[in-house]
């Protein structure tokens, strides 16, 4: 996961607070940060995409795969 899709995925599944998530949720699994300083500290964003989740309680079915652009079609 970049973290291009990583901010898709927020969006997609958190909509107009994801903002707020990524900049003022401490997350635990990757060391008491929030995902911004996580990512800005070079922690990968399939990392912290799961512990935001963890943390929010995203249910798993929604975790895999998500932010990534659906193929084009030819």
């Amino acid at each position: 996961m970049r973290r291009s899709e990583f901010l898709r995925a927020v969006d997609a599944e958190f909509g107009a607070r994801g903002d707020a998530l990524v900049a003022d949720l401490v997350l635990t699994a990757v060391g008491g940060r929030t995902a911004a300083q996580a990512m800005d500290a070079g922690v990968p964003p399939r990392d912290v995409w799961l512990a935001l989740c963890a943390e929010t309680d995203v249910p798993e079915a929604r975790r895999y795969g998500a932010g990534r652009l659906d193929p084009k079609s030819r």
